[in-house]
């Protein structure tokens, strides 16, 4: 069973938004750096890399997350181009903490080929660090959220996932290619916009209101999808994670199609990172007991 540090949810992402940032080129070193183990996520999602750090009490300390099209549907497509990028976020990292930072955790969607779940190991690795362990991202994000009963919908860049839990046991998952990928290219095409420019309009706050009608079609796809595999199944409640969950009214769509009430997290983009981190601290601490 997954066992979740006793935190206040919504206050302990909060704190993770405000220190894990989309660039710390220019950010101050810490001043002291932080004692004990530091434990990292390594989230290659499909339109965003994100690198987590927690301390030994389990909060996080530092993280840095950017914009990056080396992942399509669980496949590493650019290798080159997610070792440079990560190895980059691992030394701004390490020059913010005064820490070398030599292994990290990461995550797969469930489903994917093992050649390719090899292949997340190695873009890990090349990064410079040590890959301790791998976990389907649905099971990540619980190691934060805690489920003992219900279902989590993990919407990222391009892919769908879902995991079933049953007395805080994933029973089931499953991973189907809908995601923010797609609504962006429906935003491009509604606007007259390039892929980057309608990234940059889906994320404004200011235009989720206008955007609803545009992405409803998608919201109703990924709805559609959990609908389906949710079917015959004694699911309590759905957690939307991943950074597609912040589509204005996702929650409302994927609630009317379930008849299941579903909410989503403060930060969702941040949940499976962190997860990853904190599955890397419990292996870890078992380990050594």
């Amino acid at each position: 069973m997954i066992m979740r540090e006793h935190f206040d949810l919504g206050s302990y992402l909060q704190r993770a938004r405000q220190t894990i940032l989309p660039s710390l080129e220019e950010a101050a070193p810490l001043a002291e750096p932080p004692q004990g183990p530091l434990y990292v996520g390594a989230d290659l999602g499909t339109a965003y890399l994100v690198l987590v750090v927690l301390d030994a009490d389990r909060q996080v300390v530092a993280g840095e997350y950017q914009f990056a099209q080396v992942v399509k549907d669980g496949l590493v497509v650019d290798y080159m181009g997610a070792v440079d990028k990560l190895s980059a976020m691992k030394s701004r990292l390490e020059a913010l903490l005064g820490r070398e930072l030599t292994s990290a955790a990461s995550a797969y969607p469930p489903g994917v080929p093992l050649a390719e779940v090899r292949a997340t190991v190695n873009v890990v690795e090349a990064a410079g660090f040590t890959c301790s362990g791998l976990v389907d991202e649905p099971s990540a994000a619980n190691y934060l959220l805690g489920v003992d009963n219900g279902a989590i919908v993990d919407i990222g860049g391009g892919t769908t996932g879902i995991a079933v839990i049953e007395n805080g046991q994933v029973v089931y998952t499953a991973d189907e290619a809908t995601g923010g990928t797609h609504f962006t290219l429906v935003i491009a095409g509604a606007k007259d916009l390039s892929f980057e420019e309608a990234e940059e309009y889906k994320k404004d706050p200011s235009r989720q209101r206008e955007l609803f009608p545009v992405l409803r079609p998608v919201m109703e796809k990924v709805a559609s999808i959990t609908a389906r595999n949710l079917a015959g199944r004694k699911v309590e409640h759905i957690t939307l994670v991943g950074g597609s969950a912040c589509a204005q009214g996702m929650d409302r769509v994927v609630q009317q199609y379930t008849g299941i009430p579903t909410s989503i997290p403060a930060d969702p983009l941040f949940v499976t990172p962190i997860g990853i981190a904190l599955q890397q601290a419990y292996e870890m601490n078992s380990e050594s007991e």
